[in-house]
């Protein structure tokens, strides 16, 4: 997953980029890996989801 993934720039499903307003927020992931820190993403997804899973697919 990209960094613009991670951060809630782009949709989690086809890394379509997300507008202002025209986008789901999935709330604030917290990840506790085995070994190294934990750190916070922030998910996002498309509003369209035809649009959305016709990309993914590409």
């Amino acid at each position: 997953m990209s960094e613009q993934q991670q951060r809630g720039w782009n949709c989690v499903w086809c890394a379509g980029w997300l507008p202002a307003g025209l986008s789901a927020d999935l709330g604030q992931q917290r990840v506790i890996p085995e070994t190294g820190a934990s750190y916070l993403w922030f998910p996002r997804e498309c509003l369209d989801t035809a649009a959305c899973s016709e990309r993914a697919a590409q």
